[in-house]
């Protein structure tokens, strides 16, 4: 199993939703940089559970604790690492699922790959185990600040209600994580009445990367864009992905799809601020859709271990909508590949 992302700034996560901890080591962060452990906890503050009614009951403190790497509030070079205990694990709640696949989720494949799996909130592939990725990439956020480069992300739908404008002032103002007030109250609503069902509904999250110079990417393989879809595909519960104009482009000509340039820079953004797999100095934009969480109460037909058909309802304690959490995820993600890609162009030339 890979447990490993990024090349010169390479982090390893570790631990399952249900186990003593979970924690991540960061290889490769320049000696030298100011660690904020009050910045890192509140980046761990806003994925955590249990924080609003639209979020899992589960309370969790992600209170960090940095192992290694940090001497007089400084990187040193070395491995950081970076541990969470958990606390608060109810593992009876699953006692019911050690023989029986949960739909959506990946108990079925990882019975299938590896002969064994961790019955108890899905083991590694719970959501549990992105608060190691939220850590490290708090970390990667503190060396791209150094360069003058920010990430941010917000809710943009959930179900069919959309935001009509983005204020980012609100983001943080409002459960759902969205920056238009009006669409977050219809949005929460939403969350509630389903959780009320016993069941969910996905959304669409957007992020942006600011402050991005010009000539970050590795073609042909490592091109921005293409590891932006890697780091997001990667989190659980995230089923699309695009740049820029994305797949209205399909929709579009040539002369309208093309960003002309002038001196004073981009007229418009379609690429979303990568060309040619490069980043070009734009904002860098994509959008990414999640849906409905799986674990659900609603009754569902599923199979056994033995291969018995049977009816399931998924029981303990679940967001009902994946998006507002998933949003410091996602600037977590992006902020690991701005991250490890601008260490890596400054090895490109002389």
């Amino acid at each position: 199993m890979n447990n490993t992302f990024g090349t010169l700034f390479c982090i390893t996560t570790f631990g399952e939703s249900h186990g003593n901890a979970l924690g991540v080591v960061i290889d490769g962060l320049p000696a030298g940089l100011e660690i904020d452990e009050a910045f890192i906890q509140s980046e761990m503050d806003r994925r955590r559970p249990g924080q609003s009614r639209v979020t899992t009951a589960r309370k969790e403190s992600d209170t960090i604790e940095i192992l290694s790497g940090v001497f007089e509030g400084k990187s040193t070079g070395t491995p950081l690492a970076i541990m969470l205990r958990n606390t608060n694990q109810r593992s009876g709640d699953y006692n019911n699922l050690a023989d029986v696949f949960r739909p959506g989720h990946a108990d079925y494949t990882f019975q299938q790959k590896y002969g064994i799996r961790d019955y108890r909130g899905g083991g590694r592939s719970s959501g549990r185990e992105t608060a190691a990725r939220v850590a490290a990439g708090a970390v990667a956020k503190l060396l791209l600040k150094h360069f003058g480069i920010s990430v941010r992300a917000c809710t943009e739908q959930i179900g069919s209600i959309r935001a009509e404008k983005i204020d980012w002032s609100q983001i943080e103002q409002n459960p759902v994580r969205c920056g238009d007030p009006s669409a977050a109250d219809a949005m929460a609503c939403l969350i509630r009445t389903q959780a009320q069902k016993g069941d969910s509904i996905g959304g669409i999250i957007r992020g942006e990367i600011l402050g991005v110079p010009p000539g970050l990417g590795e073609p042909v393989f490592d091109k921005f864009d293409a590891l932006l879809a890697h780091a997001m595909l990667s989190i659980g519960g995230v089923k699309g992905f695009e740049i820029g104009s994305g797949f209205s482009a399909a929709e579009s000509a040539g002369s309208q799809n093309n960003d002309p340039m002038t001196a004073s820079g981009f007229l418009t953004n379609h690429a979303g601020g990568v060309l040619g797999g490069i980043s070009s100095g734009n904002v860098v934009q994509f959008r990414i859709a999640v849906k409905p969480t799986s674990s659900i109460s609603v009754l569902q037909r599923t199979l056994d271990r033995n291969g018995n058909e049977v009816e399931i309802r998924v029981g303990g304690r679940h967001d009902p909508c994946l998006v507002p959490r998933i949003v410091p995820v996602v600037e977590a993600m992006a902020a690991l590949v701005t991250a490890d890609l601008l260490l890596r162009a400054r090895s490109s030339k002389l």
